[in-house]
């Protein structure tokens, strides 16, 4: 643990991380190497490390990409085994990482749903540091690295190097642009500004008239109510197909309790 002055303020605690994972498919493939760091609102930084066993095989595609076998991972515990411990890791957090809102994040939902949790991912905020570097110098990590930090990247497709990288660039970032949001609430809202009638980052559901409707399709503008009433299969097509997980989720929860999310402030009953 260390404490230090942290340029971006922080209300609640800020989990920066990077997976390895199986492969780039964020809703089929399993997370491998989980490395995180979290940040308390006054700096100080706590990391951990998690090498996990997939309980699927590691394709030789993927492997000469981060360099992690089957024999290095089969006698690691899954992710299953440390669901509950990195559940508390990330318990009230908002979410940093480097390309996380596209990858990172919908994989550690998955990895969650599938132990039964929901995440929740919309509910916090999120830093994803490539969107900062796309906004101001559009390129990767490594050269992120190498613009922000002036240093090559070594370790470049390890977790905790990412991790660490990622950290380190965030920091520069905020000194390099001063005139970037100083809170995470603000810099969330920044790089991926969100209607609050939305009720995923996405849009695919959304609050119109009073109720959650679908909001794509030939079914846009139809409520969950009604579907639930009359069409309860087109509920369970979105819990089975391969839309995001939280969108799966409030149908699913829809379906087994009869439960729909609370409406946004602002949204009339």
């Amino acid at each position: 643990m260390q404490a230090m002055a942290f340029p971006l303020q922080l209300d609640r605690p800020l989990v920066v991380f990077d997976i390895e994972s199986t492969g780039v498919n964020a809703r089929t493939d399993r997370i491998i190497e989980l490395a995180a760091i979290r940040v308390e609102p006054d700096g100080t930084e706590t990391e951990r490390c998690w090498l996990l066993n997939p309980g699927v095989p590691i394709p030789p595609e993927t492997t000469a990409i981060h360099g992690i076998t089957d024999e290095i991972v089969k006698g690691c515990p899954t992710f299953a085994d440390k669901a509950e411990e990195i559940w508390l890791f990330f318990k009230d957090c908002d979410l940093s990482g480097f390309n996380s809102d596209r990858f990172d994040v919908p994989c550690i939902e998955e990895e969650f749903a599938r132990t039964g949790r929901n995440f929740g991912a919309s509910q916090r905020r999120h830093v994803d540091v490539q969107r900062i570097y796309h906004k101001m110098e559009p390129r990767d990590l490594s050269a992120a690295v190498r613009f922000y930090l002036g240093r090559d990247h070594a370790g470049a497709h390890g977790a905790e190097a990412d991790t660490r990288a990622t950290l380190e660039v965030l920091k520069a970032q905020m000194a390099k642009y001063p005139a970037l949001p100083k809170t995470t609430a603000e810099m969330d809202e920044y790089l991926v500004p969100r209607d609050p009638l939305n009720a995923d980052r996405q849009g695919m559901l959304r609050w119109i008239n009073g109720e959650l409707c679908i909001n794509f399709g030939k079914k846009k503008g139809t409520s969950l109510r009604q579907l639930f009433l009359n069409e309860k299969n087109f509920l369970r097509w979105i819990v089975n197909g391969s839309f995001d997980t939280e969108v799966r989720q409030i149908c699913r929860d829809l379906l087994e309790n009869g439960r729909l999310p609370p409406k946004p402030e602002g949204v009339a009953n």
